[in-house]
């Protein structure tokens, strides 16, 4: 296992947990339970962090929280459907004439 990242709170933590699980990137939320001991334990070891079960996905997990948290980098190149051939602008993740959900694993392409 690999710690990924350590979350400002809660929210944030499950927010980027469900993006990974929807790239399917496996991954544990720890320190779920621990703001309730801040104060009697540094605030810093109280924060949320996330863990890969694999650390193969080490890449992916960076890249998919780097771009819900700053958006795609400037100049991204645009991305092709696989379903149905359109050319999308890189913050799009869904083909709107298709609806097919854009694949990650073309994040680590580019």
């Amino acid at each position: 296992m690999l710690k990924l990242v350590r979350a400002p709170n809660l929210l944030i933590a499950q927010h980027w947990m469900n993006i990974l699980a929807t790239a399917g990137v496996p991954c544990e939320l720890h320190n779920r339970y621990l703001s309730g001991a801040m104060g009697e334990i540094p605030a810093e070891q109280c924060a949320p962090e996330i863990w890969l079960t694999d650390e193969r996905d080490e890449k992916l997990a960076r890249r998919l929280i780097d771009e819900a948290t700053q958006g795609p980098p400037a100049g991204a190149p645009s991305w092709r459907c696989a379903q149905c051939g359109e050319t999308l602008e890189a913050q799009f993740t869904v083909c709107w004439n298709c609806g097919r959900d854009r694949d990650v694993r073309d994040l680590l392409d580019e």
